[in-house]
């Protein structure tokens, strides 16, 4: 009895931090307990492929330093460890430390199916650019600019996939050409 009371106040933090994950796709992570928690979820982050949004998940990033950490990705630098991204930010790596958990290093040579700098991003694309993506003709590029100017920014996949209702096979064959 005494374990299954240990368990379920952690069990029931986990449960709530899940639920403002869901529902919160911008939730900022608040402690190193958190930190350890959104872990248990499965949470990860590439730190080579990491959009601003999810760098400022963490706790103790700045707008400014997510900016400059996908700059800094975007224009070929690697990181390989949490050491690569305190020297990026100019912070001492300590500082950094609690956020391992979090932290993936893919590394994505130059043979990989797609280079993440070759990605389209929807909300900023022309027709013509949206259409040498593979899988989109002319036809889904004019809709999905069309939907752009009338409907305003993609927020995300799920939302490009509802708005211009695409099927789930599609989104799939997508997902590794658009960037949001």
């Amino acid at each position: 009895m005494t374990i299954m009371n240990q368990w379920l106040p952690w069990n029931s933090k986990l449960q709530r931090l899940r639920a403002k994950l869901l529902n919160d796709p911008y939730y900022r992570l608040q402690s190193g307990e958190e930190i350890q928690m959104a872990a248990k979820l499965g949470i990860r982050i590439d730190a080579n492929q990491a959009t601003v949004d999810d760098w400022l998940r963490l706790p103790g990033l700045s707008i400014h330093q997510a900016r400059s950490l996908v700059e800094l990705s975007r224009s070929g630098v690697k990181f390989y460890c949490v050491e690569d991204i305190a020297a990026a930010l100019g912070m001492p790596t300590p500082r950094l430390e609690p956020l391992k958990p979090l932290l993936n290093f893919s590394y994505y040579d130059n043979e990989s199916l797609i280079n993440p700098t070759d990605m389209v991003n929807p909300n900023t694309a022309t027709v013509e650019q949206l259409a040498q993506v593979p899988f989109i003709d002319t036809s889904l590029a004019e809709a999905v600019v069309q939907n752009r100017l009338s409907s305003g920014v993609y927020r995300n996949l799920a939302d490009f996939q509802r708005r211009l209702e695409l099927s789930g096979e599609a989104i799939a064959q997508l997902m590794y050409f658009l960037r949001f």
